[in-house]
């Protein structure tokens, strides 16, 4: 079955007004008001690719007519696609994530899955060193030594945001939302040194301190400073342990799409808003650097 992994790179769109115009259109009303509620210029974007990720998958890939979709959040505020699909389509469980500069999803029939991208950036507000202290609990003294023999101080960083990226994904496949303890997982990645447009799968989970082959990582580098992580659990069907690895022997590439291919087969629901335009151009670009990494759902 087909796997599905996309990406947008969200900080090199500078949206023009017919484009923000109409993508505020391709968006549920409440998605829309959200969207806007967003007090910077980037995360009003990066929440805007999103949700037209999602119906993008919906529509080209479920064959549900995008203005009939009917996007809902679970209480701890997943986004699942509510109107029931029709009984030809092939279901498929989909999972998204915006921090740095792109936004991202992962889709797959029959499986959990999770997907969470970390950009590598320096904290906002102390040292690495602080850094790492403050967020000493959130690794296992494993994971700390991993990270901490990574190399310099920016290597280290990066390591560290990979972890982050696994532990996101893993907790987003199944959905207990962010009271999970995070040393409950450890993280043994394999290999230690990733190359841009490869997508590996050698990492392994350990759950609560035993491994857990029921899962697989697939890991890759969006560029030199965004990691992706997908989580791909176990099939829906009760009762069986495959081997996961045979799901998806060729795990596929990130496909960075373009605006127009992102809102290719849309259809508007509303009409046009135009101090939905006026509100975005006044909002700052973006925040100072923040030093605590983001969960997205």
């Amino acid at each position: 079955m087909e796997s599905v992994r996309w990406a947008f790179r969200c900080a090199s769109w500078s949206p023009s007004r017919s484009e923000w115009l109409f993508a505020a259109r391709c968006v549920q009303l409440e998605e829309k008001e959200r969207i806007g509620q967003f007090v910077f210029a980037k995360d009003a974007k990066s929440a805007m690719a999103g949700r037209l990720l999602i119906r993008k998958l919906i529509s080209e890939k479920m064959g549900i007519v995008w203005n009939e979709i009917n996007l809902q959040r679970t209480a701890k505020g997943k986004p699942f696609l509510a109107n029931p699909a029709p009984s030809s389509c092939v279901k498929y469980s989909f999972n998204i994530s915006h921090q740095g500069d792109y936004a991202v999803l992962a889709a797959e029939s029959g499986l959990q899955v999770g997907i969470d991208v970390m950009k590598t950036t320096l904290p906002g507000s102390s040292t690495i060193a602080d850094f790492f202290r403050i967020m000493t609990r959130q690794f296992t003294e494993h994971e700390w030594k991993v990270i901490k023999s990574a190399g310099n101080e920016w290597d280290q960083l990066h390591m560290f945001y990979r972890h982050w990226a696994l532990k996101e994904s893993f907790i987003k496949a199944i959905g207990t939302g962010v009271g999970f303890n995070l040393q409950r997982v450890e993280f043994h990645v394999a290999p230690l040194q990733l190359r841009v447009g490869k997508v590996y799968k050698g990492t392994r989970m350990c759950l609560d301190s035993e491994e857990d082959d029921a899962w697989v990582f697939e890991e890759s580098l969006l560029d030199t400073e965004h990691h992706v992580a997908v989580a791909l659990g176990k099939p829906d069907t009760r009762g069986t342990t495959p081997n996961v690895d045979s799901f998806n022997p060729m795990p596929p590439k990130l496909t960075v799409l373009t605006f127009s291919e992102l809102v290719s087969g849309a259809i508007p629901l509303t009409e046009e808003d135009h101090s939905y335009w006026d509100t975005f151009q006044k909002k700052p670009a973006a925040p100072g650097r923040q030093s605590d990494p983001s969960r997205s759902v």
